[in-house]
């Protein structure tokens, strides 16, 4: 997020407006903040190539906090603000982070964290530090309030390095190399993203997501870059999101589907009541857009959507837009960066339209962060691609097909079964807000299929309810993969990025009490 020409060229422009407030700040502003932050990690002794965090909420002081480390040679690390106070300390840790920015509200897990912290000495707290607390913790905007507002010397592009979810195990660092070039001057796998989603002078874009994950965290850095404004939203509200696009005349958007899926069920009289034709481009990715929810959308929205396919890592990329996935139903998209390999477990080719591991020939280089174990494990014998263990297959005209992660494969009785397509259709229900789908202990088959569903406010799971899906999932998909049993959850944990920690639920069947979900 650097917008040094952009301070000098058009200074009152707003660089962002936070959406529940309506505070707009301009790309003067945006620009000292964020040099008076790089003052100050540079004084606190940081220097290229070193390290440091932010956890925090949505804000009006997050993108300074990583302007200032793309204008100091630094990497910042982007925590999930929802993790415990353990989880966000393994992150700060092996991220080895010499500084930690924060926020109030997310303080008291700092400090509860703080006693295991191995190399941070500086905390600083945006929206006031407690009196008399560790001398490390300092409040943000007395710490860089006499700090110069003009570049350090020797400014040098850094970037952000970024944690996968954990969802199907600890989280892992993906590092990039970072050339000696001024940061002006992008790294080329975000130059081919504004290319790719066709980003413009004047750009509107409306942020509905955590700034944390990696999406949105590319997508703003992106619209700064090329002088347009951002609005951010703290926290997705489907009503709120279509009043903003109208209210804004928005341009360019990115969602995941759980928020397609959400707008989709509003009463049809508020998702028309606004106004959407300043909309020119709206992105989906994180997760497979179930088929009929993708159809809704464009029938609703039209050929503005696109959908992309690339893994954090940057492995390689696929894309396409509306008319494309007509044509190729329940793809991501054609691969657009990288060379995909579908191969089975023996690395043996498979043929065009059958599922098996993908593995990109690199579009970037990266690491995983001080695992040189997992590095390995994700890369082929001679070195030339890499994977994340998603499953799919390539047809043949080149478009790409995800049928699951491999992790969350289930083997009932010899049987191969990607939960993904039971999940796809049991979100479509009209009952059902949310669903996940994964296997669980059977003594003759080795796992069977199980569903739990968050079912829509005002509407009970119970016994008749289980039956009514499981019957729903009968007439669409064979029995295989149809749930052999259906519990209730009040709300799934999934995070606003659309992942969802099946992990978490699974383990529930898998531990020692095998408790179900009550």
């Amino acid at each position: 997020m650097y917008a040094a020409q952009h301070a000098i060229e058009h200074p009152d422009q707003a660089a962002f407006i936070m959406a529940s407030t309506g505070e707009s700040v301009s790309y003067r502003e945006f620009e000292g903040r964020s040099n008076q932050l790089a003052h100050l990690l540079v004084e606190h002794g940081l220097r290229p190539l070193d390290h440091y965090s932010i956890f925090m909420e949505n804000n009006n002081r997050y993108f300074e906090s990583c302007g200032a480390g793309e204008r100091s040679g630094t990497y910042y690390t982007c925590i999930n603000s929802y993790l415990t106070a353990d989880e966000m300390a393994y992150i700060v840790n092996n991220s080895e982070s010499q500084v930690v920015i924060t926020s109030a509200a997310k303080l008291p897990l700092i400090v509860e964290a703080m006693p295991s912290f191995d190399n941070v000495s500086l905390i600083l707290v945006v929206g006031g530090a407690p009196a008399g607390s560790d001398e490390r913790i300092r409040d943000y905007a007395t710490a860089i309030a006499d700090q110069p507002t003009t570049a350090i010397d020797n400014e040098v592009l850094g970037t952000s390095m970024l944690y996968s979810s954990g969802t199907t195990g600890q989280p892992k660092g993906i590092i990039r190399p970072l050339p000696e070039q001024a940061p002006a001057q992008n790294l080329p796998i975000f130059d081919f993203l504004a290319n790719l989603w066709q980003y413009r002078d004047g750009m509107i874009y409306l942020s509905p997501a955590p700034l944390y994950h990696s999406a949105p965290q590319a997508a703003v850095n992106l619209t700064i870059r090329q002088g347009g404004t951002a609005i951010i939203m703290e926290r997705f509200d489907p009503l709120e999101y279509l009043q903003l696009i109208e209210k804004y005349q928005v341009t360019h958007s990115q969602l995941v589907p759980t928020m397609f899926s959400r707008m989709l069920k509003l009463p049809v009289a508020e998702r028309e009541q606004s106004d959407l034709s300043s909309l020119e481009f709206a992105v989906h990715a994180a997760a497979p857009c179930p088929v009929q929810v993708k159809e809704q959308m464009i029938e609703w929205w039209g050929p503005i959507i696109h959908e992309y396919y690339g893994a954090t890592e940057g492995l390689g990329f696929s894309a396409c837009n509306s008319q494309e996935w007509l044509a190729h139903k329940g793809t991501v998209g054609k691969i657009v960066l990288g060379e995909v390999f579908v191969a089975d477990d023996e690395m043996n080719e498979m043929p065009a339209g059958v599922p098996g591991t993908l593995w990109f020939k690199s579009g970037t280089e990266f690491q995983y962060h001080n695992d040189p174990d997992k590095t390995a494990e994700s890369t082929s014998g001679d070195g030339t691609m890499t994977t994340v263990n998603d499953v799919g297959y390539v047809d043949e005209d080149n478009f790409l097909y995800l049928t699951d992660r491999k992790t969350f494969m289930i083997i009932s009785g010899g049987v191969n079964i990607y939960p993904q397509e039971t999940e796809n259709l049991l979100i479509t229900h009209p009952k059902v807000a949310d669903a996940a789908v994964f296997g669980v202990p059977n003594v003759d088959l080795g796992e069977e299929v199980k569903a739990v569903v968050q079912p829509l406010d005002g509407v009970v799971g119970d016994a008749a309810l289980a039956q009514e899906l499981i019957e729903f999932c009968g007439q669409h998909l064979s029995r295989q993969k149809v749930p052999r049993s259906i519990d209730f959850d009040p709300e799934l944990p999934r995070l606003p990025t659309g992942k969802l920690y099946k992990r978490v639920l699974r383990d529930r069947y898998w531990g020692e009490g095998q408790n179900k979900i009550v």
